[in-house]
């Protein structure tokens, strides 16, 4: 396995070479409700899937900064359709070789789907040497290619919840074969249907002990990456996604203005003032949230190089600044939309794509606008009102 580690911009420019394929593969994405092969193939020869997983396991411990802005697609439409799962399920690979401690001889072998929130009805019943786990999960994006899972589960012990020190349920993160689930087609929807985002479940299957680990368990490896909370790398990650197609719908009303004459017009769209206003106030949206999320990621990873621990204060930051980069995208991304006119609702047009992937996201638990609320809470004084490791 080749192990030499790649500059940023080299894996900058090789997740932009990538924009013809995937923008011509971005109507069978739609159809099939799934990454195509072809797409998938030359993101694992660009070494994309490998950011997050650590060197010695043959990954690329690449810094979060390059990480997100990898992953916020410019110009390119179907992007956004392939690269959220795909890195869900690169963090997951990270979770499997840090519970398990095994040397990933391949890492397509590790391929894992994604952890769904918690349950009460997802248990991992306590047995020897493992747990006996049945359950059922929602919305793991790209488990078509994904052969191994996992899932969130509420640790039961004679019969009722494994208590903590602080009486809480205990939980744990549990791995395993994709064989030994159930992969339940659920996935027609209107927005992000590229992301094959389908429910999955298992029933009395048992997990070894080493393939399950707690949510908020101290990383295994020595890396400066892994002492950031795993939920806030992948929320970051996925806060870049919005903004991408935030991007693409600019410049596709930005090429679409130049030529379109609406109505009775002799003017093309340009020329409108109101449509001079909303693109001007697309764009101040698109880079305020987008500066807001890199410099709350840059702040975060200052904080871990320099061996300071992340406050509290600063999850809130980290929190709101996805919510807002999300928030502020899908606002840009409707006035675009508006300003389009009659043209934005036929399915050939990019606009009318980008109007239902960027609604769905904000639909995730993460990047809803109730996270707000999470984040003024702790900005006023008072403390969260969830685990860190969620915040």
């Amino acid at each position: 396995m080749n192990h030499t580690q790649p500059e940023a911009a080299d894996l900058l420019a090789a997740a932009r070479r990538l924009g013809p394929l995937i923008r011509d593969r971005r109507d069978e994405s739609e159809r099939d409700r799934r990454l195509p092969a072809s797409v998938l193939s030359a993101m694992h020869e660009a070494r994309l899937f490998r950011m997050y997983v650590p060197v010695e396991y043959g990954g690329l411990e690449t810094d979060p900064i390059t990480s997100i802005a990898s992953r916020r697609g410019r110009r390119g439409g179907g992007r956004r359709h392939c690269m959220e799962p795909d890195d869900r399920r690169d963090l997951w690979i990270l979770g499997s070789v840090l519970a398990g401690g095994r040397r990933a001889r391949n890492l397509r072998q590790y391929r894992c789907g994604c952890c769904r929130w918690l349950a009460p009805e997802r248990i991992a019943h306590a047995a020897a040497g493992g747990y006996r786990v049945s359950g059922r999960w929602a919305f793991a994006s790209g488990i078509d290619h994904c052969a191994w899972w996992n899932g969130g589960c509420v640790v039961y012990e004679d019969g009722a919840p494994r208590p903590t020190e602080t009486g809480t349920p205990q939980t744990v993160l549990v791995f395993f074969p994709a064989t030994g689930g159930e992969r339940i087609d659920t996935w027609d929807t209107g927005g992000l249907r590229g992301t094959g985002s389908h429910d999955y479940a298992v029933r009395d299957l048992f997990v070894p002990a080493e393939r399950a680990f707690a949510f908020d368990a101290s990383p295994r490896v020595p890396g400066l990456l892994y002492r950031l909370p795993c939920q806030a790398l992948l929320d970051n990650a996925m806060a870049a996604i919005p903004l991408g197609i935030a991007r693409t719908a600019i410049d596709t009303l930005i090429e679409l203005a130049a030529t379109k004459r609406p109505g009775r017009s002799d003017q093309p769209l340009a020329e409108r003032l109101t449509v001079q206003a909303e693109v001007g106030r697309a764009e101040a949206l698109y880079r305020s949230g987008r500066a807001f999320l890199y410099d709350s990621v840059d702040e975060s990873w200052a904080a871990v190089q320099a061996g300071r621990k992340i406050e509290i204060t600063q999850l809130a930051m980290l929190r709101l600044a996805r919510t807002h980069a999300v928030q502020a995208a899908v606002q840009a991304i409707d006035l675009m939309y508006t300003a389009a006119g009659g043209s934005s609702v036929y399915t050939h047009n990019l606009l009318e794509r980008c109007f239902r992937d960027a609604h769905t996201v904000t639909q995730h638990v993460s990047m809803n606008p109730a996270n707000y609320q999470a984040s003024g809470r702790v900005i006023l004084g008072l403390g969260p009102d969830r685990p860190l490791y969620r915040l």
